[in-house]
C-alpha cells in the first residue's frame, strides 16, 4: 500500500508542477487551416506546416488540420512539404490579433522527396513526446508481406516492439503483459470488442479505407482511459472527392471491394462537399483450401468471415465535418476439434470536426453503438457463449498557444454484458451486468526549451459500482542533442471490463467479456476487499538515437504493477450458497482476484535508404500473477520475440518489390495433463451414481508450468505493379506463409489427444485492380 501511495504522490506532484506559460506583452496573429491531397481531397498527415527560413510551423493532425499561433506580425513565405509531393510556398501576411484560415492543397510529384521525408520524421522526433506510440499509415501496411495475396493491420501489427502474437489461427495480440481485454481499439470513436478474425493473419479493418492508426503500448495520456494496457485509435478515411473510384482484390484466400466517390461535388471552395466510401471483404478459404491446399486437410481449412464498412462524410467549406459510419464484421470456425466457433459484430455512429469562425480552438466529438457476441461448442465439452452491447460518446476541445495546446473533454458509456459456461468441475456460471462509465480529462504540451512535458489528469467514473479513480498521468522529453533524446511517460489506469477467458485451455480461443462482477471474495491477502476495480500504474524509460542519416535506434523499457486485477475463478468447487458459508471463498466465488507485475525492454533499430527498408525488432518480457495462494505466470507470457522485416523496391518506376519477414517467438507456458477420472455429479441422482455413468474429468498439472515449443515463421511476398493509366493500376502479388515450413502449435484438445498446428508452407496469388 505503501508503495502505491508513493508512486501516486510522484504523480501528483509532477502534474501539477507549474506548466502555464508567461504571456508576453507584445501581441501576435494566427493561422490555422487543413492540407489536402488535390487528386482526392484526401487530409494529408502528420506533414510540417512552417515559414521559410523561420523556427515557426506546426504539423498537421490525423484531420490535415494544423495551427500556428503567436506569430509575430509581418510578411512570411508559408511552406508545405511532403514525400511524394510538390512542395508549396504561398505568402501570407499576418497581422495583430488577426486569424487567417488557408485550405492549402499538395500536387503528386514525380520526383521523390526522400531527404523531405527523413526530415518531418526527424521534426516529429523533437516536437512530440513519442513515449510508447507507433503511427502507422496504409503505405506502411502495405511494405510487409502481404500474406494471402492482402495486406492487412493484424499483419502489421505483429512486428511492432512490445506485441506478442499468438499465431496464425485464432491469433489474439497480447501488449506488454496485457491480455486482449485489457487493450482498448476505437475505430472512428466507436470501440469494436473483437479486431481479429479466427485465422490471426487478418482484421477487421480493410488497409484501404484506413487513414491513421495510433497504437499505444504503454503510459497513454489521459484522453484515453477505461483499459490497463494499451490502446489502438484506428481513423478511416473519406471517400474521394473530386471522382468515382475503386479497386477489386481476389486472391486463393478471399476477395475485397472498394467502392467511393463524390455525393455531392461543390462547384468552388465555397461549397460543401459530401462523400460515400463501401468495403466489403470476405474470406472464401475453406472453398479454395479444397482445391490449392489439400495437402493440409482433405476437408478444408475452414476458416469463414464477412466484413462490411460504409462511410458518408459531409465536409463543410471551412474545414468541419461529420461522418456518419457502421460496420459488421462476423466470423465462423468448424474445425475438427471444434462443432463451432463463431462470432458476430455489428455497430454504427458518427462522429464531427467543429472549426469555430474567430477562434483557434478545435472541436471534436463522437457518438457510437456497437455490439458483440461469441460462441464456442466444443466436442465432449459444454458451450460457451459471451456479448456485449452498449453505447459511447465524447466531446473534446483542443486550444493552441503556440508550440503549447490544451486539450480537455468529456467521455459516456454503457454496456450490457453476459456469460453462460460450465466451469472445469461443470459448475454453470450465468452472469449478466450493466455498466456506465463517465469520465473527464485535461492534458497540457509544455514545450519549454529542449524539453517537451506532457501531464495530464483523468477523473473516471463507475456508475454500476459507484466507484471513482483519479487518474494522474505524465509523459517527458529531454532532446539532449539534435540526434539523440531521452523519454519517460507514467500513469495510473483503471478498468472493471473483465475477459471470459479460460486459461487451462492449450490454447485460447474464446474471448468474451463481463463488467461489473460483484461475486468476489469479502478478503484478500488478509485485507478486505474495498474496491471491484482492477488497476494498473506504469512506468517507461527510453531514448531515441539517430546513429546515421538513415538508421535510428529506439529503446524503451517497461514496468506495469497490478494492485488489482480479477478473473474467472477456475478453482470454484462449490456454489456460493448458505448451507457452503464455511467454505473459504476461494473455492465458491465465480471471481477472484489477484496482484501481479510485468516488465521488459522492447528494442526498435530501422535503417531507410532510397529504395532499402530494414527494420528489427526485439522484446523481452516477464509477467506475473499471484492470485492470493499460488503464484503463477499466464499463458501469454512470451521471454523473448524477435521481429525482421525487409523491404526492396526495384525496377523501372519501382515497379517491382520484394518483402521479407521473419518471426521467433519463444514458447508460451501451458497447464499440463495429470489424468482423467470418472466424473460424477451428485445433484439430483439419487442412489443412481452407484450404477450410472459419469463424464470424462481432466487432473491437472501444476498451472502453467509447462512450455509449449518455440514459434517460428518466415514469409516473403513479390509484388509487381503495371501502371495502365494516371488512375489505373494492375498489382500481381506472389507470397509464401511459413516458407521453412516450421510446425507451429495452434490447438491441442485434452480428450482426443489431437493436436492441430498454425499454418504449413502456403503459397498464395493475389491480383488487384484499382482505378
Amino acid at each position: 500500500m505503501m508503495k502505491i501511495r508513493r508512486f501516486q504522490l510522484l504523480l501528483l506532484l509532477l502534474v501539477f508542477s507549474p506548466v502555464f506559460i508567461s504571456q508576453s506583452l507584445a501581441q501576435f496573429g494566427s493561422v490555422r487551416g487543413f492540407v489536402y491531397e488535390q487528386e482526392t481531397g484526401e487530409p494529408v498527415l502528420f506533414t510540417n506546416v512552417y515559414f521559410q527560413k523561420t523556427s515557426i510551423g506546426a504539423p498537421t493532425d490525423a484531420n490535415g488540420y494544423f495551427a500556428i499561433t503567436r506569430i509575430p506580425p509581418g510578411n512570411y513565405t508559408l511552406m508545405v512539404t511532403y514525400v511524394g509531393f510538390d512542395t508549396l510556398k504561398i505568402p501570407v501576411t499576418i497581422k495583430v490579433d488577426d486569424l487567417l484560415t488557408k485550405k492549402l492543397y499538395l500536387k503528386k510529384s514525380t520526383v521523390q522527396l526522400n531527404e523531405i521525408n527523413i526530415s518531418a520524421a526527424r521534426q516529429d522526433k523533437v516536437r512530440e513526446t513519442q513515449t510508447s506510440i507507433i503511427k502507422i499509415t496504409p503505405k506502411e501496411i502495405q511494405s510487409i508481406p502481404t500474406i494471402g495475396g492482402q495486406p492487412d493491420l493484424a499483419q502489421y501489427l505483429q512486428i511492432l516492439p512490445g506485441v506478442v502474437f499468438s499465431g496464425d489461427q485464432g491469433g489474439q495480440l497480447y501488449i506488454r503483459g496485457g491480455p486482449p481485454v485489457q487493450n482498448k481499439v476505437i475505430l472512428d470513436g466507436m470501440i469494436v470488442y473483437n479486431p481479429f478474425h479466427s485465422i490471426g493473419l487478418f482484421s477487421v479493418f480493410d488497409v484501404d479505407i484506413l487513414k491513421n492508426v495510433e497504437v499505444y503500448t504503454g503510459g497513454f495520456g489521459a484522453e484515453y482511459g477505461g483499459r490497463l494496457s494499451s490502446v489502438m485509435d484506428v481513423t478511416t478515411r473519406d471517400g474521394n472527392k473530386n471522382r468515382i473510384a475503386g479497386k477489386f482484390d481476389v486472391s486463393t484466400f478471399g476477395a475485397k471491394a472498394l467502392l467511393e466517390g463524390p455525393i455531392y461535388k461543390p462547384k468552388n471552395e465555397d461549397e460543401a462537399s459530401a462523400t460515400f466510401l463501401l468495403s466489403v471483404k470476405n474470406s472464401y478459404l475453406e472453398q479454395t483450401s479444397k482445391i490449392f491446399y489439400k495437402y493440409i486437410d482433405d476437408n478444408g481449412l475452414p476458416y469463414n468471415y464477412l466484413d462490411i464498412f460504409g462511410k458518408i462524410a459531409v465536409n463543410a467549406p471551412n474545414g468541419s465535418k461529420v461522418n456518419f459510419f457502421g460496420f459488421k464484421f462476423s466470423d465462423q470456425v468448424n474445425y475438427k476439434v471444434l462443432q463451432d466457433y463463431n462470432w458476430d459484430s455489428y455497430g454504427g455512429g458518427m462522429n464531427f470536426l467543429a472549426i469555430p469562425g474567430k477562434s483557434s480552438v478545435l472541436i471534436e466529438g463522437n457518438f457510437a453503438y456497437s455490439n458483440y457476441k461469441v460462441n464456442l461448442q466444443e466436442l465432449a465439452k459444454s458451450s460457451r457463449s459471451s456479448s456485449i452491447s452498449g453505447f459511447n460518446g465524447g466531446l473534446n476541445f483542443t486550444y493552441f498557444f503556440g508550440r503549447d495546446a490544451l486539450k480537455y473533454g468529456l467521455e459516456l458509456s454503457g454496456y450490457k454484458t453476459t456469460l453462460d459456461f460450465f466451469n472445469t468441475v461443470n459448475r454453470k456460471i450465468d452472469y449478466t451486468q450493466n455498466s456506465t462509465e463517465a469520465s473527464v480529462f485535461a492534458k497540457y504540451k509544455w514545450m519549454p526549451g529542449k524539453l517537451i512535458i506532457e501531464p495530464g489528469l483523468r477523473f473516471q467514473y463507475y456508475a454500476s459500482l459507484s466507484a471513482a479513480s483519479f487518474e494522474p498521468r505524465i509523459a517527458i522529453k529531454y532532446n539532449v542533442a539534435p540526434n539523440f533524446r531521452l523519454k519517460m511517460a507514467a500513469g495510473m489506469y483503471s478498468q472493471n471490463l473483465i475477459s471470459t477467458t479460460y486459461d487451462k485451455d492449450v490454447v485460447n480461443l474464446f474471448y468474451g467479456y463481463i463488467t461489473s462482477p460483484d461475486n468476489l471474495p469479502a478478503t484478500f491477502n488478509g485485507k478486505p476487499v474495498t474496491s471491484k476495480l482492477q488497476r494498473c500504474n506504469q512506468l517507461v524509460l527510453g531514448f531515441e538515437l539517430d546513429m546515421l542519416k538513415n538508421l535510428s535506434f529506439n529503446v524503451e523499457g517497461y514496468y506495469k504493477y497490478y494492485p488489482q486485477l480479477t478473473s474467472l475463478n477456475r478453482n470454484k468447487l462449490y456454489n456460493d450458497t448458505e448451507e457452503n458459508s464455511n467454505i473459504p471463498d476461494y473455492y465458491k466465488k465465480d471471481f477472484a482476484l489477484e496482484t501481479g507485475d510485468a516488465e521488459g525492454l522492447d528494442v526498435s533499430v530501422k535503417y531507410d535508404y532510397k529504395r532499402i527498408h530494414f527494420w528489427v525488432t526485439y522484446s523481452l518480457g516477464f509477467i506475473h500473477r499471484n492470485d492470493g495462494i499460488n503464484s503463477y505466470v499466464p499463458p501469454y507470457d512470451r521471454r523473448h520475440n524477435l521481429n525482421v522485416v525487409s523491404t526492396f523496391t526495384f525496377g523501372k518506376k519501382a515497379g517491382w518489390e520484394l518483402n521479407i519477414r521473419y518471426n521467433y517467438g519463444s514458447g508460451f507456458p501451458f497447464t499440463q495433463t495429470g489424468g482423467f477420472y470418472e466424473q460424477m455429479s451428485f445433484e439430483n441422482m439419487g442412489s443412481s451414481y452407484t450404477t450410472g455413468n459419469g463424464d470424462l474429468g481432466i487432473l491437472y498439472g501444476d498451472y502453467n508450468k509447462g512450455r509449449l515449443p518455440y514459434y517460428s515463421r518466415l514469409d516473403f511476398n513479390l509484388k509487381k505493379s503495371f501502371f495502365l493509366g494516371k488512375t489505373t493500376r494492375l498489382e500481381i502479388n506472389l507470397s509464401v506463409t511459413n516458407a521453412l515450413n516450421q510446425q507451429n502449435i495452434f490447438y491441442f484438445d485434452r480428450i482426443s489427444y489431437t493436436r492441430v498446428d498454425q499454418m504449413p508452407l502456403m503459397p498464395s496469388l493475389g491480383i488487384s485492380f484499382s482505378f
